[in-house]
């Protein structure tokens, strides 16, 4: 298991002491917290990393954090433990998924100085695994609830540095609104950091929902085989140069160049997944349909565009006065069964 390492790492990196530490400062045990975190949907992908076990990223990020969707978790530590328990949307974990969790608090354990287990039940409010980010959402409320159980106050970097031991793109679902990951050089510098807030542009993702079934391949093996695509390089070379459009069509809030980079951005991360060994092809009928609409929407004058995460389910951005009429031309689509609204979402914060 990778996360021992993983620990070490971070432990060292960040100079614990017993009082104070760059992570933040320890007070008393409250045992238990409860925090609510909001997926993101990327304009300009994270496919691959440099290091699978940090999760440094080979290239730097954009997303929007996705209001009215999220993950609510809850993290109680409990002397009386004997192992770390997980429960996701009401069933019992065990195997992966309860691997990724021990990541994040074997490291909020190291921290904190404690030996003590703890309890964490998770549940989303919109379909996981199917390519809208449920990772992203969940790694980020586990860190902010499991640092806040112990006592940690750690600022939104350090969060977001610990959120991408669980989910790279969970780092971007620490900050609120527009929100940039820094690929760096090593954890250090590998974080996420807002662009704008929630409130800078109206926009709406309007998601077209063609299956809920959980992908067979997930992101975290996906990105192991990112290097395997002769396409990959190709991508990589000219993210730099997206990330500078995409950045500036978000502070101008220019609707067309972001419809451009962002299409693009999408397109190229597909074929890296699906000329990788083995191909990963996430793509259903009904998501190449609702793709050929939206750009005959897009060619009548209609402002919309869409991009794909790792997944069959289609994100069709807008902005908001346009967005009821969207959404009904969505629905119409054959092969759509659900059509998911959200505008751009703020950080994730502790409710309890």
């Amino acid at each position: 298991m990778f996360y021992r390492k993983e620990c070490a790492t971070i432990a060292q990196l960040t100079s614990l002491s017993s009082v104070d530490r760059r992570w933040g400062k320890v007070t008393m045990f409250p045992h238990d917290a409860v925090a609510i975190a909001h997926p993101n949907i990327a304009f300009i992908k994270y496919w691959g990393n440099r290091d699978h076990n940090l999760r440094i990223p080979t290239n730097g990020s954009i997303s929007m954090n996705l209001e009215g969707l999220y993950t609510r978790t809850q993290v109680a530590f409990d002397a009386a433990l004997v192992a770390d328990e997980l429960v996701l949307n009401g069933l019992p974990q065990s195997g992966p998924a309860l691997q990724r969790v021990l990541t994040v608090l074997e490291c909020v354990r190291s921290l904190a100085h404690t030996e003590n287990h703890a309890r964490v039940e998770s549940e989303n409010n919109f379909p996981t695994g199917v390519g809208i980010a449920s990772s992203a959402s969940a790694f980020a409320a586990l860190s902010l609830a499991a640092s806040a159980a112990v006592g940690l106050q750690l600022s939104e970097r350090e969060l977001s540095r610990l959120a991408r031991l669980g989910s790279g793109s969970a780092c971007r679902s620490v900050p609120g609104g527009f929100v940039e990951w820094q690929a760096g050089e090593g954890d250090e510098d590998s974080y996420a950091g807002s662009i704008a807030p929630p409130d800078y542009w109206e926009l709406t993702d309007c998601i077209a929902v063609v299956s809920a079934e959980h992908k067979p391949t997930g992101s975290s093996q996906g990105h192991r085989l990112a290097e395997s695509s002769p396409l990959q390089v190709a991508r990589l070379a000219g993210t730099p140069q997206r990330l500078i459009l995409c950045r500036q069509a978000i502070l101008e809030r220019d609707f067309d160049t972001l419809a451009i980079v962002t299409e693009l951005d999408c397109h190229l991360m597909h074929a890296v997944m699906m000329t990788s060994r083995p191909a990963l092809i996430y793509w259903a009928p009904a998501t190449l349909s609702v793709m050929a609409t939206v750009q005959t929407w897009r060619k009548g004058g209609l402002e919309v565009c869409y991009t794909i995460d790792a997944g069959p389910n289609v994100h069709i951005l807008c902005p908001n006065h346009v967005s009821t009429r969207v959404v009904e031309l969505i629905e119409q689509v054959p092969g759509v069964v659900q059509v998911l609204t959200a505008q751009p979402g703020g950080p994730a914060r502790l409710v309890v």
